[in-house]
C-alpha cells in the first residue's frame, strides 16, 4: 500500500467519525448548552494531547505565522464550526443537515484553487461533482421520507452552512501547514485554541446548569466527542492531508454525509431510502476516480 492510498484512507475514517459527530450532536444539544459542551469537548482533548505531544516530540517552536495559521483554524473549524453545527441541529434533523455537508467537496476544491492555488485534474473535477451529487441525493431523499424536519429547518440548514464554510476553511488552513507542523502540534494547538475560545461564555453556562441531572449517555456523549472526534479524528485528518492535494482532500470529505446518514438510520431511527444507496454509489465512485488518478501521478513521476 503506497503512502497517497494510507493518506486516502486516513482522511476517509476522519470523515466517518466527523458524520458520526453530526448525530451525536444532535443528542449532545438534547443535554448540554452550545459553549459548555464544546469547551467540556476541547478541554478533554487538551488533556490528553498536551502531556501526548510533550512526551513523543517535546515543546514546539512556531513563529508568529504558523501560530497566527493555527488560531485561524481554530477560529474557523473548532469555534465556528462547532456553533453553526450544534445550533443548527437544534432546529433542523441530522438526515436534512446532512444536504448542507454534501457541498463540502466542492467548497473545499473552490477555496483551494483561490487560496493554495491548486488546479484540480479533470478527474477531481469529476470526482467532486460526483461527491456533490452523490451526497446531494443522500440527504435530499431524506426531505421527502416522512421525517420530521425541526422546529426551524431554514435557519438550522442556514447555520450549517456556516459550519461547512468553516470546515472547508479548516482543511484549507490545515494543508498550508502540514509540511512544518507536525499532526500532534496542530492537534494540540488547535485544541487548546478552541478550549479557550468557548471558556468565557461557557462559564456563564456553567453556572446555570444543572450537572448533577445529566446522565452517564450524556457524558459518554462529551467523553466521544473529546476524545474520538476531536482527538482521533484530528489526528487522521492532518496525518492524511499533509500527503494529499486540499482538492483531494475534500472530494474525500464526500465520506462525511454517508457516515451522517448511516448513523442517522441506525441511531435515530430515520428512513434510509433506496436513493440513499444510489448516492453512496457515486460518492465511492468519486473516490476511485482520485484513487487513479493519483496512481497515474505517481506513475508518471517514477524515475525510468
Amino acid at each position: 500500500m503506497n503512502e497517497r492510498i494510507r493518506a486516502y484512507i486516513k482522511i476517509i475514517l476522519a470523515m466517518v467519525i466527523v458524520g458520526s459527530s453530526v448525530v451525536a450532536g444532535k443528542l449532545l444539544v438534547e443535554s448540554f448548552p452550545v459553549f459548555l459542551a464544546s469547551e467540556l469537548r476541547f478541554l478533554i482533548a487538551a488533556l490528553i494531547l498536551v502531556p501526548l505531544l510533550i512526551k513523543l516530540e517535546g515543546i514546539p517552536t512556531l513563529n508568529k505565522k504558523e501560530v497566527c495559521i493555527l488560531f485561524l483554524q481554530a477560529l474557523s473549524g473548532v469555534f465556528l464550526f462547532s456553533i453553526f453545527m450544534l445550533y443548527g441541529l437544534k432546529y433542523t434533523t441530522a438526515m436534512e443537515g446532512g444536504i448542507i455537508t454534501s457541498s463540502l467537496p466542492a467548497v473545499v476544491a473552490i477555496i483551494a484553487f483561490f487560496i493554495l492555488k491548486e488546479k484540480p485534474t479533470r478527474s477531481t473535477v469529476i470526482g467532486i461533482l460526483l461527491a456533490f451529487f452523490g451526497t446531494l441525493a443522500i440527504n435530499i431523499s431524506g426531505t421527502f421520507s416522512g421525517v420530521e424536519r425541526g422546529v426551524a429547518p431554514l435557519l438550522g440548514n442556514m447555520l450549517i452552512i456556516g459550519a461547512v464554510i468553516g470546515e472547508a476553511l479548516f482543511i484549507i488552513f490545515g494543508k498550508s501547514i502540514s509540511k512544518r507542523v507536525t499532526p500532534l502540534t496542530i492537534s494540540t494547538m488547535v485544541s487548546l485554541f478552541g478550549a479557550i475560545l468557548f471558556l468565557p461564555l461557557a462559564i456563564y453556562e456553567a453556572t446555570s446548569f444543572p450537572f448533577t441531572e445529566a446522565s452517564i449517555k450524556d457524558w459518554g456523549i462529551v467523553l466521544y466527542f473529546g476524545i474520538v472526534v476531536t482527538v482521533i479524528a484530528f489526528i487522521l485528518m492532518y496525518q492524511g492531508i499533509e500527503k494529499v492535494p486540499a482538492s483531494t482532500a475534500g472530494v474525500l470529505t464526500g465520506v462525511l454525509p454517508i457516515s451522517a446518514v448511516l448513523l442517522s438510520s441506525i441511531i435515530l431511527k430515520e428512513k434510509l431510502l433506496w436513493i440513499h444507496i444510489v448516492g453512496m454509489a457515486l460518492v465511492l465512485l468519486a473516490i476511485y476516480l482520485i484513487s487513479m488518478d493519483s496512481k497515474t501521478e505517481l506513475k508518471n513521476t517514477d524515475p525510468i
